[in-house]
């Protein structure tokens, strides 16, 4: 590959794939290997710089993730992030102990700006997770920013290019973080600014040209932004030997299935609509445990489109639209805790009856993948689509599902989702939608008792989707949601707003 690189060693955050995204952002290739990656391979792929991820390792912890020292001295700018930042101080010949106070989220951030890291960064706030921190710098290292409460927050050995920072500039809440990325790949480094997502999608198509051969391919197409994007793309490589197979489980919003079929009937390729809602609620009667749900769909998805397959004659290869955020959440690779299993990643049968499962956007986030359905000519309002969870209403109705609890949700979501779209705030949250959780309460309509479900309603604004803040929706459009739901949808007797963020929740409840 041609590019300028950037090598990022993963140490195991949850965050860590978030770093190669904003260095992506800055227009700059980079691949992430892990932290045990040998000296020779990281040289071989002649990184103009280095990144060290965090993790949720004390350095000083038998066994905790450690490289080579060799690394520091391959004159390669090298910059250390949390976890990153006190593994450089500790190998380097600084201390690092546990901190007197944890520090966890916004945080007030001052900069000495004669650094090259924050030269024209003024100071404002970062965003902190750690308990351990760096208490004293290595020889030859100036501290350069600092908090109350944690006074190296940020070290650099100028002419060596070694950088260390304690709190994350991937995440969005920290102020300018992109930009402080940007210095280092950019005035440290010396990117040149030579990857688009122009480039990558004409990769993509080439390596999946070359790994396809003359293979037939069979995409699982849900109708969303992530399987239309691989679709598409998938399509562009290999032409009519795709078919596309949108599978009607029977757990999608009010319309849904009628609207992603006429969709894609117009576009230029094989498609196939599956009904199959009797077959999956048959499996998911009576399952209430939200990580069972998943795999119970994620299994079925599998076998319908086996099925598929061999009426179509034999099939090599099977496309999804995997994203990274369904990978790190779902715990594949690295040492990411698992938070919940997708459909089409952890909760994969053991058995698959394809050759290889194709998944061109796992490495890539959501508003990369919209840029990259832009890039291939998808229309506005297919790559705007709000996002929608495999598993679809099954993981929105907490609890067993029944038909009844479905088609309350259905119209419950399809009065926000309209109201929102009537007040022209559709760009306002990045995404929203209704939860029917299996909480039931007194009320009083028509001077009568009731004792109906309470209906969750959630909307979030987010870039990545690996942070998430709740969206401030106006008070009188929560009312009229509010008052419509109450008095249109039957069974439900109270309506409530999340106002929690991600960390530390998820965007979705289960």
């Amino acid at each position: 590959m041609s590019h300028q690189l950037v090598v990022v060693l993963d140490f195991g955050g949850q965050y860590n794939q978030l770093i190669a995204r904003r260095v992506r952002d800055c227009s700059v290739y980079c691949e992430v290997l892990p932290y045990t990656a040998g000296i020779d391979r990281i040289k071989a792929l002649n990184p103009i710089g280095i990144i060290f991820t965090g993790g949720p390792s004390s350095v000083y912890a038998e066994g905790a993730p450690c490289v080579s020292e060799e690394i520091f001295d391959l004159g390669v700018p090298v910059l250390g992030i949390c976890y990153g930042f006190q593994l450089m101080a500790k190998l380097l010949g600084g201390q690092v102990s546990a901190a007197d106070t944890r520090e966890y989220g916004r945080t007030s951030i001052r900069y000495n700006r004669d650094s090259a890291l924050f030269s024209d960064i003024p100071d404002g706030i970062c965003w902190m997770s750690h308990t351990d921190r760096v208490t004293e710098a290595p020889r030859g290292f100036e501290v350069v920013a600092a908090t109350d409460s944690c006074p190296i927050a940020a070290f650099e050995d100028k002419d060596r290019k070694l950088y260390g920072i304690q709190f994350h500039t991937e995440v969005s809440h920290t102020q300018r973080g992109t930009h402080i990325l940007r210095n280092f790949l950019y005035d440290i480094c010396g990117a040149e600014g030579d990857w688009t997502m122009r480039g990558y999608a004409a990769e993509m198509v080439e390596q999946i040209r070359a790994k396809v051969g003359s293979g037939k391919v069979l995409c699982a197409l849900s109708g969303g932004v992530d399987s239309s994007v691989a679709a598409t793309l998938v399509s562009k490589a290999v032409g009519d030997r795709l078919t596309c197979i949108f599978v009607d489980h029977g757990l999608l919003r009010k319309d849904e299935g009628d609207e992603v079929e006429a969709a894609f009937r117009d576009m230029p390729l094989k498609f196939v609509r599956v009904e199959a809602g009797r077959e999956f609620l048959s499996h998911l009667k009576g399952v209430s445990e939200p990580e069972q749900k998943r795999k119970i769909i994620g299994e079925e998805f599998i076998r319908t489109f086996e099925k598929e397959a061999k009426k179509i004659g034999r099939v090599d290869y099977l496309v999804q639209g995997t994203i990274y955020p369904d990978v790190v959440e779902s715990g594949v690779g690295g040492e990411s805790a698992v938070i919940k299993s997708h459909h089409n990643v952890g909760g994969l049968p053991d058995y698959v009856d394809f050759k290889e499962i194709i998944e061109p956007l796992r490495m890539l986030f959501k508003d990369e993948v919209r840029r990259l359905g832009t890039e291939l000519g998808l229309s506005r309002t297919l790559v705007s689509r709000q996002p929608f969870p495999g598993p679809g209403l099954a993981i929105r109705v907490i609890g067993d599902i029944t038909e009844d609890k479905l088609e309350i949700l259905r119209d419950a979501d399809a009065i926000l989702r309209r109201e929102i779209e009537s007040a022209g705030l559709i760009d306002m949250p990045d995404q929203y939608f209704a939860v029917l959780t299996d909480t039931r309460s007194v009320g009083v309509m028509g001077d009568g008792r009731t004792y109906d479900y309470t209906v969750a309603l959630r909307a979030v604004s987010t870039t990545d989707f690996m942070t998430a803040d709740w969206t401030r929706l106006p008070y009188d459009l929560l009312d009229r949601i509010s008052t419509r739901i109450i008095n249109e949808v039957k069974n439900v007797n109270r309506v409530v707003y999340d106002v929690t963020s991600k960390p530390p929740a998820t965007i979705e409840w289960e």
